[in-house]
């Protein structure tokens, strides 16, 4: 009985033990823990950076997911291999065509395309600069005589190449022609020309009806020049002219400019040559001009001139009216006293209209007044602003431009130009032309000295011409220039039942006789036509407002999102890069990283499951399973689990297995 209740009692199920909860651990003697449940798996954790593990995956995902219109269809219609291989095609395509419409919008943008803005202002005007020349040239008596001389030589070379002798200027009896001419060096010649063919002559003599009034000899055979050669006369050439005017006068001129060159550099003022000897009248805004209007210089080609309203001048006129009577208005002598008839073949005035801060290029913009005739000129004002940088080649002040401004005045382009020229003549001749502003301790040409310079000068005239100097090249335009439109009315002047009264007005007030009457005067008005200006400025056309603006209306167009469909294209070319490189990474690991890792690493493996099981497995024997009361032990304790020992150290043979083995109690005590 006893021993029945005691195994009664043994065999009954334990009591819970009072002050323990659920989920508190009970240790009974002489047993130890209960072993632990395994592990149930549980779904795989989200990483904070992932990728996909093939290019197929990442497709999928992408056209599942993405905005773009038409992606969906290359996953939905993936069972119908026709649909899937249209929407491919179509797709593809409208991608294609989608990239060409950008790539030609981006090369319009990087084209850098400008808009011309035109404006029109009205506002008070500031009056440009006038400058007037008398067309004499200024006979210095420093070289009266030179003067002399070649004007002697030059009858005498006329009378030689075409018998002909209206000057006052050769003395009878004076020096021989032989002497004369041996004065100067680069004589004027008569230079016969090679025959052209026999039809080529006859051709032109039956197109050639009207003959040319200037007086030639033997046109047809003859040629006028001089000679020049280099340095030591081992290159020559002839300066030839059809013209025999052009070419008397190209010859005097050479040999004038060699005359000039020798003035002193400290020149005594010129013969006082006043404003009214040569302008009979002038007045601005109905007011007379007086000695602070203007300022004078001395042209080699032009004589006086004088410069009204430039930039000398403390109040600049204003224009706050247009019209006639409004302007400058000058009346001009016009006779030519003691001019050189060989240099100057003109009679009249010489009028330029510039800026206050530019110099007066009389040959580059200048027009001639006629006498006789009243010559009205009226003004429109413009102005060009130039983009600068990636959008034009020009320069705001010629600070950046290699050319050295050598005119005292603001950079333009013809001040560069004249520059550009002048440097090269130092470079290459050795001295400077007289015609433009020459640098500190350079002398003006002259062929006693420089006995070469006519040949540098025509052969770099020739280079200048063709650009082969690069001056246009160098010389870039300004982006800001203000210029004057002008138009030009006459007018014969005085008229023919005033003219009396007019000479004899003239005569009393500048106690001046005029000879020759009607060509021995001339009047010239200069006026603004109106007040209104045009402005013109450039603007770009495509600007990145305008580029991002078509780039997405082309986006919509071919695909019908937005911009967080072009993240999403972005995301994936990311994504397809990511995973291109770890393709490479582990290919090149594999191959680089573990050489010889095939066969060894297997017996490695096979040989730590064969010794001794892992550190962290621990199995339980069959008799402790079947002895413990509770659940049997999962199937899964009992397989072997990844061999992971290749990667640790492996213990020591003979020894205790540590920390890890006490980690497994066995059952029993």
């Amino acid at each position: 009985m006893e021993g029945n209740k005691l195994e009664e009692q043994d065999s009954s199920p334990p009591q819970s033990t009072p002050g323990l909860m659920k989920g508190d651990k009970r240790e009974e003697q002489g047993l130890g823990p209960e072993p632990a449940a395994p592990q149930q798996p549980t779904a795989e954790e989200e990483a904070l950076i992932e990728f996909h593990r093939s290019y197929r995956e990442l497709f999928e995902f992408f056209c599942n997911n993405t905005t773009i219109h038409g992606a969906i269809r290359l996953v939905c219609s993936q069972h119908n291999r026709m649909k899937t291989a249209f929407w491919a095609v179509l797709w593809l395509c409208t991608f294609g065509m989608m990239y060409w419409q950008f790539g030609l919008l981006f090369g319009e943008y990087f084209s850098y395309p400008v808009s011309l803005n035109i404006n029109l202002n009205s506002d008070k005007l500031v009056f440009p600069a006038v400058t007037i020349c008398t067309l004499n040239p200024y006979r210095y008596p420093e070289i009266k005589e030179e003067l002399e001389e070649l004007d002697r030589i030059t009858e005498q070379t006329l009378f030689d190449l075409y018998k002909y002798s209206s000057f006052t200027t050769l003395v009878a009896g004076s020096r021989s022609r032989r002497d004369l001419r041996g004065t100067l060096p680069h004589p004027l010649q008569r230079l016969r020309v090679p025959p052209p063919p026999h039809g080529a002559r006859r051709a032109r003599s039956v197109a050639s009806s009207v003959r040319d009034n200037n007086p030639q000899v033997d046109w047809k055979d003859w040629k006028i020049g001089f000679q020049l050669c280099n340095q030591n006369k081992s290159d020559c050439f002839y300066q030839t002219y059809s013209s025999g005017v052009d070419a008397v006068r190209e010859w005097y001129r050479f040999h004038y400019i060699n005359i000039l060159s020798r003035l002193p550099e400290t020149l005594p003022s010129l013969e006082k040559d006043t404003l009214g000897n040569f302008i009979f009248a002038c007045r601005f805004n109905q007011v007379s001009c007086n000695q602070a209007n203007y300022s004078h210089f001395h042209h080699p080609m032009y004589g006086n001139c004088y410069t009204f309203n430039d930039k000398n001048n403390s109040n600049l006129w204003m224009s706050s009216m247009p019209g006639i009577n409004n302007g400058l208005s000058l009346m001009l002598r016009a006779e030519q006293n003691d001019f050189i008839p060989l240099l100057s073949t003109v009679t009249g005035a010489r009028v330029m209209v510039h800026g206050q801060d530019e110099p007066a290029f009389m040959d580059d913009g200048g027009f001639n007044l006629r006498p006789g005739v009243e010559t009205s000129i009226s003004m429109r004002k413009e102005t060009l602003d130039r983009l600068g940088g990636d959008y034009g080649d020009c320069t705001k002040n010629g600070s950046d431009v290699p050319v050295e401004n050598l005119y005292p005045s603001k950079y333009t382009q013809q001040v560069c130009i004249h520059s550009c020229f002048q440097e090269s003549m130092i470079k290459e001749c050795g001295c400077a032309y007289i015609f433009y502003p020459r640098p500190q301790n350079v002398e003006y040409c002259d062929y006693r000295k420089h006995s070469s310079w006519g040949y540098c000068y025509y052969k770099l005239q020739v280079d200048f011409s063709s650009d082969h100097l690069g001056c246009f090249t160098k010389c870039r335009k300004p982006c800001s220039v203000t210029s004057y439109q002008l138009s030009a009315g006459y007018s014969r002047w005085p008229s023919v039942t005033s003219q009396e009264w007019v000479f004899q007005m003239l005569s009393r007030q500048n106690n001046y006789t005029v000879n020759n009457k009607r060509n021995g005067v001339a009047k010239v008005n200069i006026f603004f036509k109106e007040l209104n200006y045009k402005t013109n400025s450039e603007s770009p056309s495509v600007t990145m407002v305008t580029l991002l603006s078509n780039l997405g209306s082309q986006w919509s167009l071919w695909f019908g999102s937005s911009v967080l469909s072009v993240v999403e294209m972005a995301e994936l070319i990311f994504d397809l890069l990511v995973i291109t490189f770890l393709m490479l990474l582990r290919r090149f690991r594999s191959r680089y990283w573990s050489p010889g890792r095939g066969g060894r690493g297997a017996q490695e493996v096979a040989s730590t499951l064969a010794s001794s099981p892992p550190s962290h497995f621990c199995p339980h024997p069959t008799s402790l399973s079947l002895s413990q009361p509770g659940p049997a032990p999962s199937p899964a304790l009992t397989a072997p689990p990844p061999a992971y020992a290749t990667l640790g150290p492996r213990p020591s043979p003979g020894g205790s297995t540590g920390a890890g083995s006490s980690a497994c109690p066995l059952g029993g005590p």
